[in-house]
């Protein structure tokens, strides 16, 4: 725990001595926020020629490829391992044990494969590999013979409301260069596991039997990373897939064949909508085009859901959904307000910590703010400071070809703390039941640079237990710049 809490001290004072951005403590009321002014050189916005190198198909004959993994159970004990046979289906076993190149143990998956117009699906495995012991590595085989690949991954510590751990945020990625920075520089990050948030391939910018062919483009890109880490996976609009003018009209059609997620080990009806409990953390999955106003399945979902989540056991309340709820961007305004207005009480009421949204292809964080109390009778009708409400953060700068979202409205609304239209990825460092460390960084012309970070309180053990929890846990020398803490 010590050394934890010295990686922040660490951190906070770099952010004290070089950040450019004044973060503001809301208890003290909202400072006005910054839009930056930071103008960067692009790579161009198109997608990587199929003839790169991250596109390579793995050597061999009928060699496992796009392989991906996700949490599997409600509880981080369990992988789902997703991959594709070309040329004919194998035996969609997974060798897996805690030596490498020592398989004592093996699972035997399921298979499908679909097409899409005219395009043909290489054969789809999905394997649960269950009864994983906690903070352990684990390496794995797919395949036969020469063929075979090897992989690895780390299962996360145990529930425990100490559990420190990492999660990169990602989303709207896409496969550009703008993508592979964007990816690169994650991959040189401390994070553990990644919560997506939706907008995966983008293939839905091509026709005919290039979508297909870009699914599968874009699950060879990500491999270096999804083969051995587990992504949390929630679907954009770019999963829909609604084409009538090539007889496709099943939305979701090519993702649900090919990103499988837990969504029965949390009495979940449908794969859209989701939660899991990882180390300290309860995340909540939503679907952003999936129907959600009261009794529909996902809304009555939400309810039970939110009355499963145990503060003392995962202090850490995290939502994902696609279209941000709060963006004071031009692109895609208000898209969020029909999901807010079902919603955000529930939020504000449960005591939700942060809430993580793409869509949007720029970076935004709010203070805590909520518009509950409007009506269309009476109460305030702009957003208000509420302590009880989650930070919301917009993360929807992965890199894919559309570009960037530049114009954001003016003046900046007081719920914006700070925004700037680049490329990059977050960061969220769970140090403790009290405290977090998050980080924005941009894709600077090519480098990562840390843009925003601040440390994030717990909504229920900071508000319900008070500051002298703060001493039992190792954590009283980070207040020691509150103007750095939300």
């Amino acid at each position: 725990m010590m050394a934890a809490v010295t990686r922040m001290e660490s951190a906070l004072l770099g952010i004290i001595l070089t950040s450019f951005v004044a973060l503001s403590f809301l208890m003290n009321g909202n400072a006005a926020g910054i839009t930056s002014t930071f103008i960067r050189s692009e790579y161009p916005s198109v997608d990587i020629p199929l003839d790169h190198k991250v596109f390579a198909v793995p050597k061999g004959y009928n060699a496992p490829q796009q392989v991906h993994i996700t949490q599997g159970d409600y509880d981080g004990k369990a992988v789902i391992i997703s991959w594709v046979t070309a040329d004919k289906p194998g035996d969609g076993k997974v060798q897996y044990g805690t030596s490498e190149k020592k398989y004592k143990f093996s699972a035997k998956g399921v298979m499908t494969n679909y097409t899409f117009y005219q395009y043909k699906s290489g054969y789809i495995h999905h394997c649960l590999v269950d009864g994983l012991e906690y903070d352990t590595k684990y390496y794995y085989k797919i395949g036969n013979g020469d063929s075979s690949r090897e992989f690895w991954f780390t299962t996360p510590p145990k529930i425990d409301p100490n559990s420190h751990y990492t999660f990169g945020i990602i989303g709207d990625l896409g496969q550009t260069f703008n993508s592979l920075s964007t990816l690169e520089h994650y991959m040189k990050s401390a994070g553990q596991a990644v919560l997506f948030v939706g907008d995966l391939s983008y293939a839905d910018r091509y026709q005919y039997n290039d979508v297909g062919l870009r699914w599968d483009t874009w699950a060879r890109f990500v491999e270096q990373s999804t083969a051995y880490q587990s992504w949390m996976w929630s679907a954009g609009n770019h999963e829909i897939d609604y084409m009538p003018y090539m007889g496709e009209v099943t939305p979701f059609k090519n993702y649900l064949q090919r990103y499988a997620t837990p969504y029965l080990a949390s009495s979940s009806s449908n794969p859209l909508w989701y939660a899991i409990r990882r180390a300290s953390a309860h995340i909540i999955v939503l679907s952003s085009y999936s129907p959600f106003v009261k009794y529909t399945p996902q809304w009555m979902w939400l309810a039970a859901e939110l009355q499963r989540v145990d503060r003392k056991k995962t202090p850490w309340l995290i939502v994902l959904m696609h279209v941000p709820m709060y963006n004071s961007n031009e692109a895609h305004y208000m898209e969020g307000e029909s999901m807010r207005a079902v919603f955000e009480s529930w939020f504000v009421q449960y005591k939700v910590d942060v809430v993580f949204a793409g869509h949007v292809h720029a970076y935004e964080r709010s203070y805590r703010f909520s518009n509950i109390q409007y009506n269309v009778t009476s109460g305030y009708q702009y957003p208000v400071p509420d302590k009880s409400a989650p930070v919301y953060i917009t993360v929807g700068d992965g890199g894919n070809q559309e570009g960037l979202a530049g114009p954001f409205r003016d003046p900046q609304p007081d719920y914006s703390a700070f925004r700037e239209a680049s490329y990059g990825h977050s960061t969220l460092e769970l140090i403790n039941r009290t405290h977090a460390l998050y980080h924005w960084n941009r894709n600077d012309d090519g480098k990562k640079t840390a843009m925003d970070a601040f440390v994030l309180h717990n909504q229920y053990w900071g508000a319900n237990h008070g500051r002298r929890k703060l001493e039992k846990h190792n954590v009283r020398k980070i207040m020691m710049d509150e103007s750095a803490t939300y």
